[in-house]
């Protein structure tokens, strides 16, 4: 049987906003112009959406969390740009994210099966992953991307154009100015290291003890090795090319822009 949406009448829903059977909108939230809520969506009290966006099923917006807003940014002058949430994601109390720039792409994305705690911060056109967790406080600049299966410790902080990759690491109070590689476990607050793989995230993961010494034996040469990223590179691509997982490694180290964080 299809239930109904229910709104509580102190809650302040736009004319052009879509609601889906099963949401639910709590006293004093608010749902603004152009937000299209999927099924079940929960909105706690004091929770506020805004759009142009669209969110899937299943998510959960905690009090005083405030998903869609403006830019952040002083080039951003009213442009119609969007956010784009899949499904079964929490928002925890005030979380902020924000929508997209005409010159970042117009769009931000997020993923499915996330977990945001208190304060986070995700700014105008990131692209985040599935199944992440940013702990409390932590907070992404503009232009960032996050892949799937990655952990951003409470009170960190990610430059803008940055990458963090999958099932990485970033330990509590780091600041990432460079690249985060996929597999690692990163942590500094000024002098910001890779200290290796992050090897019980992948164990939770169910990664098989083949591919962990597989990834743990790339990232000996990547960070123990006397040879430079390239060289490393080379012999990676050389002795352990064949394992899908260093091939991911490479690829990415190979594609990264702002260097890499080691």
């Amino acid at each position: 049987m299809t239930v109904a949406a229910r709104v509580d009448s102190r809650a302040v829903i736009s004319e052009r906003a879509a609601l889906a059977p099963g949401v639910q909108v709590g006293a004093y939230a608010v749902v603004g112009d152009d937000v299209h809520l999927g099924e079940n969506c929960v909105l706690h009290p004091h929770a506020v959406v805004n759009g142009p966006a669209r969110y899937g099923r299943d998510n959960v917006f905690y009090s005083f969390c405030s998903i869609g807003g403006d830019p952040q940014d002083l080039t951003y002058h009213g442009e119609r740009t969007r956010l784009e949430v899949g499904d079964r994601n929490a928002f925890r109390e005030s979380v902020t994210v924000n929508r997209g720039t005409e010159k970042g792409g117009g769009v931000t994305r997020i993923g499915s099966d996330n977990l945001f705690m208190t304060a986070a911060h995700v700014a105008h056109d990131c692209q985040v992953g599935s199944r992440t967790i940013f702990a409390n406080a932590a907070t992404l600049a503009g232009h960032v991307t996050v892949e799937d299966h990655v952990t951003i410790g409470a009170f960190s902080a990610v430059h803008q154009f940055c990458r963090v990759g999958r099932h990485s690491y970033v330990g509590g109070f780091t600041v990432v100015t460079q690249d985060v590689p996929p597999f690692a476990r990163v942590v500094g607050e000024r002098d910001t290291r890779c200290y290796g793989v992050n090897t019980i995230g992948l164990e939770r993961q169910g990664f098989p003890q083949e591919r962990i010494e597989a990834i743990e034996r790339a990232y000996r040469l990547l960070l123990r090795s006397k040879l430079n990223t390239t060289q490393a590179v080379e012999q990676m691509r050389a002795e352990l090319g064949d394992f899908p997982d260093v091939a991911e490694l490479i690829a990415f180290i190979e594609s990264s822009e702002r260097g890499l964080t080691k």
